[in-house]
């Protein structure tokens, strides 16, 4: 039954919906242009270690204006840290593997049967995703 004297009532409750959808997507802006201008001003870092360098390098000649030379010359010494830092994450990956295995085990005996599977198949697209979504390179960490 709609009666005159809840039309304003309905009224005011649309307007109120109304209001915070509004104040809903003006909050979403202003969020996402925090996070594009002050979280990540220059974009999301590139994950591939050639891509990362040439980004780190635009940057740093947006800042430096450096010449020609200078950006080579940074690429190489760019190019060098990424090996450096590729070796020493080989040596230690058997330790972080190690030390993951035996976490998980751990946790896998605290687990019922039903959830020992449950866990088995989390591990499992845990794993998937971190290997289609590796780490980048310099500038991309």
């Amino acid at each position: 039954m709609d009666t005159e004297d809840s039309r304003p009532t309905n009224r005011k409750a649309v307007a109120w919906l109304f209001l915070v959808f509004v104040l809903g997507i003006a909050l979403g802006a202003v969020g996402t242009y925090v996070v594009t201008t002050r979280v990540f001003p220059h974009g999301l870092p590139p994950r591939n270690p050639a891509t990362a360098r040439a980004h780190y390098i635009d940057r740093l000649n947006h800042e430096l204006n450096l010449t020609q030379d200078q950006q080579k010359q940074i690429d190489a010494i760019l190019t060098t840290v990424q090996s450096r830092y590729d070796a020493i994450h080989q040596s230690v990956l058997p330790q972080y593997e190690d030390a993951r295995k035996t976490g998980r085990e751990q946790i896998r005996q605290l687990l019922t049967p039903d959830q020992q599977t449950k866990f088995d198949d989390f591990l499992r697209r845990m794993d998937e995703e971190h290997r289609n979504h590796p780490p980048g390179g310099p500038g991309g960490d």
